[in-house]
């Protein structure tokens, strides 16, 4: 088919969305569908990588106030009117619901072309994480809006897509995340990014990686993070990323190591070269950043939702917690940093509990799907949603 997707974030930016359709975009291509990808342009992140076999076409677009690492397209739909009339695509999908994704739902539909979306973040939760808690309902609304415009919504797990059909989104289904368990993987670690940690070999070190914003729930990790200290005083603790807190963040906590932003190619030795990750975050759809720590067979904890219902058997490969029980985060954090046979039992484990959550699986599912919604092959049976 000749697919035109449309996203707000894209690689070279380094976020999950970002990720999944830099990796979607690359697979459907490589399965011979000519995709179109319509992203704000960001030539303030220097020259992107050469396109896998997919097309690029940059837009106007403006940075989110207050986050200069996130830009929103401006609406487009006159432009995008003009380019799909004289070369039209038979599908196209919107992986986000900004400015410029609404502008091509309302294009795609004007022109007669299905349109699908996905559902990738819990923006309605964000508010009060920002001193709009009563905006929540609003926002939420905006979202079934836009989505209910298009013949199917896809969010990452089956329980998402549940919690959304309750709240009124229509044509729900699941679009999971792979992992690259080549990039991720053990024998990624580096000694040498050990020893410029100043760790001994045998020392614990604790990572986070991802985006420094409040909707990821810092304080519980460094509350966290402080009781693991408290209980060995051995522990390191590294972060890696970058966002609008990490400054306030890096003066508060000058006991813990800020590696600052690196490429999905390198993020990969840094997983390896740790021993645990504390998943704090309670706002995620999926929660990338698990699966790529198990692929790297680190001993992991978080909260009992998500990716860690998905693939983590507390106890065996993991540590998943209660959902509404920070209390029993931080418990585990201080297991994790003090049981060193429970460590090494679950990061042996970890690994085997995602390595068949391979990329090719979720696209050709995904690929099915399109097809489908573009009424260029049966739907596939819809898989059942939780009870």
């Amino acid at each position: 088919m000749k697919i035109a997707l449309v996203t707000e974030t894209f690689p070279p930016e380094v976020n999950g969305v970002a990720m999944t359709f830099g990796v979607i975009a690359r697979e459907l291509a490589r399965r011979g569908h000519a995709v179109t990808v319509y992203r704000p342009r960001r030539d303030d992140l220097g020259a992107p990588a050469a396109a896998a076999g997919y097309t690029v076409v940059p837009l106007p677009g403006f940075p989110v106030p207050g986050y200069r690492l996130l830009r929103m397209g401006w609406p487009a739909w006159g432009r995008l009117r003009r380019e799909w009339t004289a070369a039209r695509p038979e599908l196209v999908h919107v992986a986000t619901e900004g400015p410029l994704g609404a502008s091509a739902i309302t294009a795609a539909r004007a022109l007669g072309i299905p349109v699908t979306s996905s559902f990738h973040t819990n923006f309605h939760t964000y508010a009060g994480h920002y001193g709009a808690r009563p905006l929540g309902r609003l926002v939420l609304a905006w979202l079934r809006r836009v989505h209910n415009r298009t013949r199917r919504t896809f969010a990452p797990t089956a329980e998402l897509c549940a919690e959304l059909a309750a709240d009124g989104f229509r044509g729900m289904a699941v679009l999971s995340r792979g992992v690259d368990t080549w990039q991720f993987h053990p024998a990624r670690r580096a000694p040498q990014l050990r020893q410029k940690w100043g760790v001994d070999p045998d020392q614990p070190v604790a990572i986070h990686v991802g985006r420094m914003a409040a909707e990821k729930n810092y304080g519980l990790l460094f509350e966290t993070y402080a009781a693991m200290r408290a209980a060995n005083p051995r522990m390191r603790f590294v972060l890696a990323g970058e966002g609008p807190l990490r400054a306030r963040l890096q003066r508060e906590h000058p006991e813990c190591i800020f590696e600052g932003f690196f490429s999905r190619e390198e993020i990969g030795r840094y997983y390896a070269s740790a021993d645990i990750y504390i998943h704090a975050s309670r706002t995620e759809t999926f929660g990338n950043v698990l699966t790529e720590a198990m692929a790297s067979g680190l001993a992991v904890a978080g909260f009992d939702y998500a990716a860690a219902r998905q693939f983590v058997r507390h106890g065996e490969n993991g540590l998943a917690v209660p959902f509404d029980s920070a209390a029993d985060l931080v418990a585990a954090g201080e297991l994790l940093a003090t049981d060193e046979f429970l460590r090494a039992k679950l990061r042996a484990n970890a690994r085997a509990a995602v390595e068949a959550q391979s990329w090719e699986r979720v696209i050709r599912t995904f690929e099915a799907d399109l097809l489908a919604a573009a009424g260029v092959a049966a739907p596939r049976p819809a898989e059942p949603l939780p009870v």
